[in-house]
């Protein structure tokens, strides 16, 4: 199997991640799509220079929008360094940390496809196929998943379940699956669980937001397991590797795997703006369906419930149910007051309690009272 680098400025041949034997200059052309067109009329394989998540996302984006895909197939291999990856249609606060993941600068980002939440890092191998809306087959795609693997280890129990996921040994999810239909052309992508800290997966995939009440689509839990932890040889590189030579034998083409570098905006006009969309906050947490919060928590001794109502990440609703003999009720009514309609997120909080402690007048006792109640509520956000 080659492998080459596209990119339009010229450079150096260089070493790639997947350690092929042959390795190729790099061609030169003005965009991908143009190279695409010319060069590979069946089919290609491609794997992403980055590990940047959101990058990688509007790779995937890029190319449905762009690339013509009627009478050719398209397979995207990837990783991404540590990030957490919601469904189109989920809630981040009931999917998963987002204090332990701000306090380890691990990202969240939200795909445009639908489906659970999953964990990435550079153990885990991200699979897009991409074909037209007529030939869309998840079947199909999961077959050159589970043959690609056994081509490596012949006696390696995987299958496909009933939810287009795959599973070792029967029982141990290692692939979960999500698509996105357009018009007239298709994308599916599924995981793959290599070597994954498994550890940190199971800590950030769960929520650190309690009483949330919400429509979303949440994810279904299951037991899961590394590849390598059944045999060690299952290294990205080698999956890799055999996941293109099996696609290419499955769609019937030959084509090196080439090498893309989703932040060089001359091959792919427009990515960068869809990268940074992807990234917007009115993206990753404003799409959010509305939900509510309806909790308790104890503050400097005093049982404080709290009642939210969140619309489009705007907190549209807030009260709370405070002891009067521990807060005088118009300071907690001036609190509620003053996070309605700001984001439901720890920075925009904290700026308004800021300017109440500037503004307002407070003894000691009721400045840290004020103080407790804050952070107690940062601590669902």
């Amino acid at each position: 199997m080659t492998v080459r680098t596209f990119s339009r400025v010229p450079m150096r041949t260089m070493r790639t991640q997947l350690d092929f034997p042959r390795f190729l200059r790099p061609m030169c052309s003005s965009t991908l799509k143009e190279y695409f067109e010319d060069a590979w009329k069946a089919g290609i394989v491609l794997k992403s220079a980055s590990t940047d998540v959101f990058q990688n996302l509007a790779l995937e984006d890029w190319i449905h929008e762009h690339i013509d895909v009627q009478q050719r197939s398209a397979l995207l291999m990837w990783r991404n360094s540590s990030a957490v990856v919601i469904g189109r249609h989920q809630n981040p606060w009931q999917e998963c940390n987002l204090n332990l993941m701000r306090s380890m600068g691990i990202p969240l980002a939200r795909r445009r496809s639908g489906g659970g939440t999953v964990f990435h890092d550079l153990g885990n191998i991200n699979l897009t196929f991409f074909t037209s809306k007529k030939k869309y087959d998840r079947h199909r795609n999961l077959r050159v998943v589970t043959g690609a693997l056994k081509d490596l280890r012949p006696d390696l129990d995987v299958s496909a379940t009933d939810r287009f996921d795959i599973v070792l040994n029967g029982v141990y999810k290692i692939s979960g699956t999500a698509a996105k239909l357009g018009r007239t052309a298709a994308y599916h992508h599924c995981t793959l669980l290599c070597s994954s800290d498994r550890s940190l997966l199971s800590s950030v995939l769960q929520t650190n937001c309690k009483g949330i009440k919400s429509n979303a689509t949440p994810s279904v839990p299951s037991p899961v397991k590394n590849l390598q932890d059944e045999d060690p040889s299952l290294d990205p590189s080698a999956i890799m590797g055999a996941m293109a030579s099996r696609y290419c034998a499955e769609f019937g083409f030959d084509s090196p795997v080439i090498t893309v570098d989703p932040s060089v905006e001359q091959l792919m006009p427009g990515i960068q703006k869809m990268a940074a969309d992807l990234q917007a906050w009115e993206w990753v947490y404003g799409r959010t369906p509305k939900f509510s919060i309806c909790t308790s928590f104890m503050a400097e001794g005093a049982n404080i419930g709290l009642d939210m109502d969140i619309k489009n990440g705007i907190v549209e609703k807030c009260a709370m149910d405070i002891p009067h003999h521990w807060l005088p009720p118009e300071v907690g009514k001036e609190l509620c007051s003053a996070l309605m309609g700001i984001r439901f997120c720890p920075s925009e909080v904290a700026a308004v309690v800021a300017a109440l402690m500037r503004t307002a007048s407070r003894a000691p006792d009721l400045a840290k009272k004020t103080q407790s109640l804050y952070e107690n509520v940062v601590a669902v956000m």
